[in-house]
């Protein structure tokens, strides 16, 4: 019941969130095959537990992705928000863990404060591309792992020097006296923050559903497990109580026999 009243909220505000994203994407792209040599993965995952198997989902996708982007000339580093999946990902990857931030979600979450902890990220990490790993909310029962790319200012004008999805880029009118440059860092700092705080909305959102649907899924499975034991517990007390009689009944009989 907790779940189900903060779920509606998240809601709201994750499905409002997804207006800053979308022009990006129409704007910069989103690609995910791009070839770089400096990647970070952003794992975002819960704090707290009992939520299925929601923060599992979005470390094995991690795990892959760090397979196919590391390499002999390539650098991958992980960045982690939330401590399950800090737990989960400092067993075997700890040397690949390049920043961790936890209790994020400890307040309601708005732009301003996601916005400082991208801005931290930012100056802690190298990066070409940044690869957020989320798990994006459809519905209470539905939740699908999903990764967006944030390309670094430098990759940016590569890809659009070289014509392909970006080519585009200038053709659009900019006013002031900002080179193309700045335009694309302001671009990239401004574009990470938006679809960081999105990706954390969404994750929150799959989280509480997920948990709402496990906390369901326990209570059914703790009335049956109840009602098994309420009627084992009727047999035995049953049989007891026939036993006792059977024994009375039988010591009257021998006493007047």
């Amino acid at each position: 019941m907790v779940a189900a009243s903060k779920l509606r909220s998240a809601q709201v505000r994750t499905e409002n969130s997804r207006g800053l994203w979308q022009p990006f994407a129409a704007l910069l792209g989103d690609s995910p095959s791009v070839d770089v040599k400096k990647n970070v993965i952003i794992t975002i995952s819960s704090d707290k537990g009992l939520c299925g198997g929601i923060n599992s989902t979005s470390v094995k996708f991690s795990k892959a992705l760090h397979k196919i982007t590391s390499g002999p000339d390539k650098e991958t580093k992980y960045v982690i928000v939330g401590e399950k999946g800090k737990v989960q990902l400092v067993r075997d990857s700890k040397k690949d863990i390049e920043l961790t931030i936890a209790e994020m979600q400890k307040n309601p979450l708005n732009y301003t404060q996601v916005a400082v902890i991208a801005d931290h990220i930012l100056k802690n990490v190298e990066y070409d591309a940044l690869r957020i790993i989320f798990n994006k909310f459809r519905s209470v029962v539905q939740f699908y792992p999903t990764v967006t790319t944030v390309l670094s200012p430098e990759i940016v004008e590569r890809e659009s020097e070289s014509g392909g999805k970006l080519g585009d880029l200038d053709s659009y009118e900019t006013e002031g006296a900002e080179t193309k440059g700045e335009i694309l860092q302001n671009l990239a700092e401004f574009q990470f923050s938006c679809v960081l705080y999105s990706a954390a909305l969404e994750n929150a959102c799959s989280e509480l559903g997920a948990r709402m649907s496990a906390m369901d899924s326990s209570s059914r499975n703790a009335g049956q497990m109840l009602d098994r034991l309420t009627l084992t517990y009727n047999r035995t007390r049953q049989a007891s109580i026939t036993t006792e009689l059977i024994e009375i009944i039988s010591g009257a009989s021998a006493l007047t026999g």
